[in-house]
């Protein structure tokens, strides 16, 4: 729990959430699976190839980055998370992590071909500081890409929890000011920062990302155990508010996608892309 003596923010709430080694590992082991789908979107945006220098920021547990190395890439990788950053040095040997912060990155200006950031823009308090310091430590005509989950104006097991969090959730457990989970999905947002910063080319592509499940309560579970906004507001729930958050994930994913005994979930993301200029 954050200091009695200061108030909880958003910066502080994301620390916090993934320096919890549970956490990261649930988020690893289970929610990833869904992006892991998107990991070949985003090496194929920047064109990642043989040589090329990379960097990934928001690394977490070294997805992308992995996907870079696949590529043939000299990849290195950033997060605040020292949880993460355990597992990615595990799992990613021949690539560099450090720890640091993405909205202040310790690289010379035009140091890297391309930029990645799958799923960490809004994790950050300032998105538009990340856009401009990836675009800052890349080549003219590098290229950007990050990743970012559809918000629940489409069919998404995001929509399921947060819907059920806002119908059945404690009214007072609530999350600390901070940017839209997926503000960055919207080309009407996310191309005017891309442009103010330097970019163009801008584009955006959906990725049809999904869950495999045998128990139509599991995506409750990977928010509540593997994630930072949604583990802050369903791990404190009352038992009974819980219950009725999951049991009311568990009627739209039957609702929507049948009886079972197995599902398939969608969380679907959108992938944008850009050039800098």
């Amino acid at each position: 729990m954050p200091d009695a003596q200061e108030p909880d923010t958003f910066a502080a709430l994301e620390k916090r959430e993934w320096a919890d080694a549970s956490v990261a590992q649930s988020y690893a082991r289970a929610f990833a699976k869904a992006a892991d789908m998107v990991v070949p979107h985003l090496v194929d945006k920047v064109g990642a190839g043989f040589g090329m220098k990379t960097l990934d920021l928001c690394c977490g547990h070294g997805n992308v980055t992995a996907g870079l190395v696949r590529a043939g890439a000299d990849a290195t990788g950033l997060d605040f998370s020292r949880a993460m950053l355990a597992m990615a040095r595990a799992a990613v040997p021949e690539a560099r992590f450090v720890e640091g912060d993405a909205m202040a990155l310790d690289f010379d200006d035009a140091s890297f071909d391309a930029v990645t950031i799958g799923f960490g823009m809004p994790h950050v308090p300032d998105p538009p500081k990340v856009v401009a310091e990836a675009r800052r430590v890349l080549r003219a005509g590098g290229r950007l890409a990050f990743s970012v989950w559809c918000g629940p104006e489409v069919d998404t097991a995001l929509g399921y929890v947060f819907d059920a969090i806002a119908l059945h959730g404690a009214p007072d457990i609530a999350l600390p000011p901070g940017p839209g989970a997926n503000d960055y999905a919207d080309p009407e947002l996310a191309f005017p920062v891309l442009i103010d910063a330097g970019f163009a080319e801008c584009g955006q592509s959906v990725v049809a990302s999904e869950w495999q499940v045998n128990d139509p309560g599991a995506p409750y579970d990977f928010f509540r155990e593997g994630t930072a906004r949604g583990g802050a507001l369903l791990r404190p729930q009352p038992p009974e508010n819980a219950a009725a958050i999951r049991a009311a994930v568990i009627a739209r994913v039957l609702a929507n996608h049948g009886d079972g005994p197995d599902w398939t979930v969608p969380i679907p993301a959108v992938v944008t892309g850009a050039v800098a200029v």
